[in-house]
């Protein structure tokens, strides 16, 4: 099976010269467009929900950006670009050192973006967790026992809050026949999925010799960018734009969270920067019902166009108006 090159500016709609804002304002835009729960084909949205996610899974790292850009189109012809060495003792989704291919299905990353960009997520791997598969954790010391295969998963922030399973499947070629085989299986995503966790399959990776223990497979969890939520750990964050009578006077504001809204109150003078916590608002903990915190960051934005009797407003409160913020308050 070929691996097809991914234009990912082209998947934004953004030129390649395009600044990290552009990129991030691209990617909310289509997200909300594109995000399945709101979209008419969700068939058609779902696809095009991973695709502009993976798009900024690279565009948006500047080291991945970075790689990305110097690959280019013509990857094939270029010598300095081979699939990443094997790490861990596992092998990579993509392609392996001795020429092998695995092909992944179901996980919401291309075979491109598995050779190139897979692994290394920027929170780290704290834990595995166990999906579907043999229950026999045992390693045979035997060099007969098949190998391991490694490779990333995308789950939406829904399905971190909720859990999911996701059917799979897995293209290799048998070492003994030398035939392409493709198993499929179900993984659990267990609620409260952080990224970077890696969830262990056993028995789903490489064929033993001679009867020997199969592989594991481990799948490394990525958060889907989210166009209204940022997650760390269980907690969530969500910037939350104000109108400046708003902050000055304090308002009452219907705040979005991953299962249904909330009135947040925004108290008198708040500024902008200022940062407010729902508690229990965030993804699961371990814990049964306990969850992590939702943290909504208040920007303050100004109006760019007034009507006339805006103006007149504006004009009489800078009249009136005793505040200077370049005079220090009195002690």
């Amino acid at each position: 099976m070929s691996i097809e090159y991914k234009d990912y500016y082209a998947a934004l709609g953004v030129p390649r010269e395009a600044t990290d804002s552009d990129i991030k304002k691209a990617f909310r835009k289509l997200a909300r467009q594109y995000h399945p729960d709101v979209a008419k084909d969700k068939k058609g949205a779902e696809e095009k929900f991973k695709a502009i996610n993976e798009a900024n899974e690279v565009l948006s790292d500047p080291q991945k950006r970075q790689k990305y850009d110097q690959l280019g189109a013509n990857w094939r012809e270029d010598a300095r670009f081979q699939a990443p060495p094997e790490r861990g003792g596992g092998r990579r989704g993509g392609q392996r050192g001795d020429g092998q291919e695995f092909h992944f299905g179901g996980t919401g990353f291309s075979d491109f973006f598995e050779q190139f960009f897979s692994g290394g997520s920027r929170y780290g791997f704290p834990q595995e967790e166990q999906g579907f598969g043999n229950s026999n954790a045992a390693r045979e010391s035997s060099e007969l026992r098949g190998g391991d295969v490694e490779g990333d998963i995308l789950v939406s922030l829904e399905e971190a809050m909720s859990g999911t399973i996701r059917p799979i499947s897995l293209q290799m070629t048998n070492s003994q026949t030398g035939k392409a085989e493709t198993r499929s299986f179900q993984v659990r995503i267990p609620p409260g999925t952080t990224d970077g966790r890696r969830i262990r399959v056993p028995g789903q990776g490489e064929l033993g010799q001679r009867g020997a223990q199969a592989g594991d497979l481990y799948l490394r969890v990525r958060h889907a960018a989210h166009a209204d939520f940022q997650a760390r750990g269980t907690d969530l964050y969500h910037d939350l734009e104000v109108a400046p009578w708003e902050a000055v006077l304090g308002a009452e504001i219907v705040t979005p969270t991953l299962d249904g809204s909330v009135t947040l109150r925004l108290p008198q003078g708040t500024e902008n920067g200022q940062q407010l916590r729902v508690r229990g608002r965030g993804l699961p903990k371990g814990k049964a019902g306990e969850r992590g915190d939702l943290y909504v960051t208040v920007t303050v934005q100004l109006p760019t166009k007034l009507s006339d009797q805006e103006r007149t407003q504006w004009e009489s409160l800078r009249r009136i108006s005793t505040f200077n913020p370049r005079t220090a308050p009195p002690s």
